[in-house]
C-alpha cells in the first residue's frame, strides 16, 4: 500500500509540473502575441495616414491620361522609398482623381467648378495635381482653390494671367503654382525657333494658323508682338479655327498661293493631326513648324501611316521625350514606358505631372507638416534637378524656363525624320540632330533663298 501510495504520489507530482511546464509556456506564448500586436500596432501607428492626392482635370485627353499614369509612377516611387515622414510617422501616398471634362474650347466654367468643389470638399486631398485643361477654367478655379486653401501645382493650362492674378494677391492665390510650360515660354521658344529659321534660311513670310482658344491666341499675340512687327516679318494670314476643324484645305491653299515659308501652327485639337497629313500631300515649299497635340508621340508616325516627315514640333517639356544630352528626362521616359508598356504621347503635361509629385512630397517632408501655408513656404524654395531640367518657381509661382536643363526647365523642337524617328534639334543644349527643309517642288519655286545644302543645324 505505501508503495501504490508513493507511486500515485510521484504521478501526481509529476502531472503537477507538466501542468506548471505547459502554464507557463502559456503563459509566455500569450505574452509573446501581446508583444507581437503591440509591435504591428506600434507600426501601422508610426506609418500614419495616408497623403491624399488629387488629380484633377479632362482625363479623356492625351495629356490628361498620361499625366494621371505619370502622377501614379512618382507616387508608386516614392512609396518604395517608404513614403513621406511627417512628424516621425512614414505616410504612404494616395491618389485620388476627377475627370473636369473640361477640355473642348468653350466649355461653360460653372459645371467645371462645381467638380472641382465638390472634388475638394469630399475626397480629403492634402493637395491637386495637373489642375484645370483650359486657362479659361483655372482662372476662377483660382478662387475655388483659395477657399478651400488646397495647394495646386498646374501642368496643363497655360494662360501667364495665373501668375498676373498671384502677384495681385498673394495672400488669396499663393496655394497655386504652375510646374508646366505657360505661353510666355512656349513664345520666347516659337520665337526662338522663327529666329533660327530666318537667320539660316532667308525666311521671312509666315502664314498663322492656330485653335480658337485663349492660350493659343495668346501665344500668336505675344509671338507677333515681341517679334514678327519688330522684325519685319512678312504675316500672310492669321487663321483661328473652331475646336472640332479637321479640314484645313483651305488654309492650306491660301498659305500656298501666298507664297508661305512657314505655316505656323497651334494646336491642342484632337482633330489638328489632320492638318499635318494636308500640309504634306501638297508637296509643300515651306515648312510647317509650331506645335500639333497628336504630332508631338511616337505614335503618331503609325497613326498617320508615315505621311509627316519633315513636321516641326514643340515638345512643351523635356522628359516627355528622351534625350541624349541630358539623363533624368531619359530616365523618366524609360521608367514609364516600363510601367505602363507604352511610350509617353503627350508632350506636355506628363513631366510636369511627375515633378509636382515629387516635389510636393519633399515639401511635405521640408514643412515637417501638412498645413496648406506650411506647405506652401517649402514650395516656393523648389530647387531640383527632374525630369525636365532644374525646377524653381518665380514670384508668381511659374515654373522658370530657359534653353539648358541645368538652369532651367526646358521645352525642345523636334523633327520627324524620314525614318519616323523625332529628332531633338533645339535648343542647343539638347540638340540631336538637323533640320531639314523639304524638297522644292520646282526649281523655280524654291522659296528659302540661295541655300547649298537641304540640312542645316540650329545654332
Amino acid at each position: 500500500m505505501y508503495r501504490m501510495s508513493t507511486t500515485r504520489s510521484v504521478r501526481q507530482n509529476r502531472a503537477a509540473a507538466r501542468r506548471n511546464r505547459w502554464g507557463s509556456s502559456l503563459l509566455k506564448l500569450s505574452a509573446l502575441f501581446i508583444m507581437t500586436v503591440l509591435v504591428a500596432m506600434r507600426a501601422v501607428s508610426a506609418q500614419g495616414q495616408p497623403v491624399a492626392i488629387g488629380v484633377a482635370t479632362s482625363l479623356s485627353t492625351v495629356e490628361g491620361r498620361d499625366s494621371l499614369l505619370a502622377a501614379r509612377l512618382a507616387v508608386e516611387e516614392i512609396n518604395r522609398h517608404g513614403g513621406v515622414r511627417v512628424k516621425g510617422t512614414h505616410r504612404r501616398l494616395v491618389i485620388q482623381t476627377v475627370d473636369l471634362k473640361d477640355a473642348p474650347a468653350g466649355t461653360p466654367a460653372g459645371p467645371v467648378l462645381d467638380r472641382l468643389e465638390a472634388f475638394l470638399a469630399e475626397s480629403g486631398v492634402h493637395a491637386v495635381v495637373v489642375g484645370p485643361f483650359r486657362s479659361e477654367v483655372l482662372l476662377p478655379a483660382m478662387d475655388v482653390v483659395a477657399r478651400r486653401k488646397i495647394p495646386m501645382l498646374c501642368a496643363i493650362a497655360m494662360s501667364p494671367a495665373m501668375e498676373s492674378k498671384i502677384m495681385s494677391a498673394p495672400a488669396a492665390y499663393r496655394y497655386v503654382f504652375r510646374t508646366g510650360l505657360n505661353t510666355r515660354y512656349l513664345a520666347d521658344s516659337l520665337i526662338g525657333y522663327m529666329r533660327f529659321l530666318n537667320e539660316r534660311f532667308g525666311v521671312r513670310r509666315v502664314f498663322i494658323l492656330s485653335q480658337d482658344a485663349a492660350w493659343a491666341r495668346s501665344t500668336v499675340s505675344l509671338i507677333i508682338k515681341l517679334y514678327f512687327e519688330a522684325t519685319g516679318w512678312q504675316i500672310l494670314g492669321i487663321r483661328h479655327t473652331p475646336y472640332q476643324t479637321a479640314d484645313f484645305s483651305d488654309a492650306l491653299d491660301e498659305a500656298q498661293r501666298k507664297g508661305a515659308q512657314v505655316i505656323l501652327s497651334i494646336f491642342d485639337t484632337p482633330h489638328s493631326g489632320q492638318l499635318a497629313i494636308q500640309w504634306k500631300s501638297r508637296r509643300p515649299s515651306g515648312l510647317l513648324c509650331g506645335f500639333i497635340s497628336p504630332m508631338m508621340g511616337p505614335g503618331a508616325w503609325k497613326r498617320f501611316n508615315g505621311q509627316i516627315s519633315g513636321v516641326l514640333n514643340t515638345i512643351f517639356e523635356l522628359g516627355n521625350i528622351p534625350s541624349q544630352a541630358y539623363a533624368p528626362a531619359t530616365r523618366f521616359y524609360t521608367a514609364f514606358k516600363s510601367r505602363f508598356g507604352r511610350e509617353i504621347e503627350a508632350g506636355h503635361g506628363p513631366a510636369p505631372t511627375y515633378e509636382a509629385i515629387h516635389v510636393l512630397a519633399q515639401a511635405v517632408q521640408k514643412a515637417d507638416s501638412l498645413d496648406p501655408d506650411r506647405l506652401v513656404s517649402a514650395l516656393e524654395a523648389t530647387d531640383r534637378l527632374g525630369a525636365m531640367g532644374r525646377l524653381r518657381f518665380n514670384l508668381g509661382h511659374q515654373a522658370i524656363f530657359g534653353s539648358d536643363p541645368k538652369t532651367a526647365a526646358v521645352a525642345c523642337l523636334i523633327q520627324w525624320s524620314t525614318s519616323g524617328q523625332r529628332v531633338i534639334v533645339a535648343p542647343p543644349a539638347l540638340a540631336e540632330g538637323k533640320v531639314q527643309l523639304p524638297p522644292p517642288p520646282c526649281p523655280e519655286t524654291v522659296s528659302f533663298g540661295n541655300i547649298p545644302s537641304q540640312h542645316a543645324e540650329i545654332k
